[in-house]
């Protein structure tokens, strides 16, 4: 019976030395996990945030779009950081350009239809 106990001993001794030994291996798992993070998560919602940037500043007068509300509209007139929008005959409305959420199509007639 003792020599079972002692030998239990001596392997939890040589186990704790190896667990010291890897730390750098400890961090590896941390290390993926920040990875996929970055080029699942932050990588696109970076380009993302480029691309709306991208497309602010190049807004001209008559660019038809759309808000963050869901306000379909036509630019009359821009500022700085401002743009002034007719949403229907004779209404306007100011808002910031960072609220306009993108471009729209121009709706062609259905006489051009082929």
């Amino acid at each position: 019976m003792l020599n079972t106990a002692y030998a239990m001993g001596q392997m939890g001794g040589a186990g704790g030395q190896s667990a010291q030994g890897g730390g750098l291996g400890a961090f590896i798992p941390i290390i993926l996990m920040f990875v996929i993070f970055y080029f699942l998560l932050i990588r696109p919602q970076q380009k993302k945030a480029k691309d709306h940037q991208t497309m602010i500043s190049n807004l001209k007068k008559g660019d038809r779009v759309i808000t963050s509300g869901g306000i379909y509209g036509q630019i009359i007139s821009l500022d700085e950081s401002t743009a002034n929008i007719e949403i229907a005959d004779k209404v306007r409305v100011k808002l910031a350009r960072s609220n306009i959420a993108g471009l729209t199509a121009e709706a062609r007639p259905a006489s051009n239809k082929k």
